[in-house]
């Protein structure tokens, strides 16, 4: 069976604001999910009418998780998945991914917005013979998510840290840079980073990210590839290295390479 959900400090759990728009939900209507609010559908929509490609990038991000998660399980043999800034229920999330591949597969989820807490039940529906929980903690409570996760986790084994879109949140890259090594610093050798953040390697949504940021909205700076790559620094990076996410071992199809977008991918092992 799942676990019930818990928080990181075990407080109580936070009211909803629906009047400030927020990543997970605005990222949720791209993806043409209901569980967002007008203020979400507004930012998202201002967002789009100045960089239409948005949506395609957020479902790039989307199956690259999927085939990486689906790599991390199958070829990795990983069994222990500890996903930061989970966002809201989606179609292939982490546990579904991994236990269909290997259904003792433990999963925990963590992520700071009330209206993903909510929807906690629909993540921890865990296939019987593996686990998930929810977290509610934020990225630079390090402390706090090991010391609840390992009620799930066994940290003398290895466990894939997933950070899928929620580095471009911190400002800085060398706090950025501090957060992911401190996080691995915690994992034992044969653990693995996924990353995939969105990418400076577009003017246009270059100019969309500023005119966002600008109006007050959810913060998110993108990044060089050259950058986002420096994520797995001292790791040994899984094939084809930090690519544009269509093109990290894309399924075989007779169209053709996919086309890239605007968001860069990778996965590493730590020796």
């Amino acid at each position: 069976m799942a676990n019930e959900p818990s928080t990181a400090d075990n407080g109580p759990m936070p009211n909803i604001d629906s009047t400030v728009p927020h990543s997970a939900r605005i990222w949720n209507y791209w993806l043409g999910g209901k569980d967002n609010y007008e203020v979400d559908r507004i930012a998202g929509d201002q967002f789009r009418a100045a960089f239409p490609g948005i949506p395609a990038n957020a479902r790039a991000f989307r199956y690259f998780l999927s085939r990486a998660i689906t790599y991390l399980a199958a070829e990795a043999g990983v069994r222990q998945f500890l996903d930061i800034g989970t966002g809201l229920p989606t179609a292939d999330n982490t546990h579904e991914t991994a236990q269909r591949v290997a259904p003792e597969s433990r999963i925990v989820y963590v992520d700071n917005d009330p209206l993903v807490l909510t929807h906690a039940r629909a993540l921890l529906t865990s296939a019987p013979e593996g686990a998930t929980d929810y977290l509610n903690a934020d990225l630079h409570d390090r402390d706090a998510i090991f010391a609840a996760a390992a009620k799930t986790l066994d940290f003398s084994r290895p466990v894939a840290l997933i950070l899928s879109g929620i580095l471009g949140h911190v400002a800085d890259l060398d706090e950025a840079r501090a957060i992911v090594r401190g996080l691995m610093d915690q994992l034992p050798s044969g653990s693995y980073l996924l990353v995939c953040d969105g990418s400076d390697t577009n003017e246009v949504l270059n100019e969309a990210q500023r005119m966002h940021n600008a109006n007050g909205q959810v913060q998110y700076h993108l990044r060089s590839p050259q950058q986002i790559a420096s994520y797995f620094e001292e790791l040994e990076l899984v094939e084809p290295g930090v690519v544009s996410c269509p093109l990290w071992r894309p399924a075989t199809t007779p169209f053709g390479e996919p086309a890239e977008v605007d968001a860069y991918g990778g996965v590493g092992r730590k020796s």
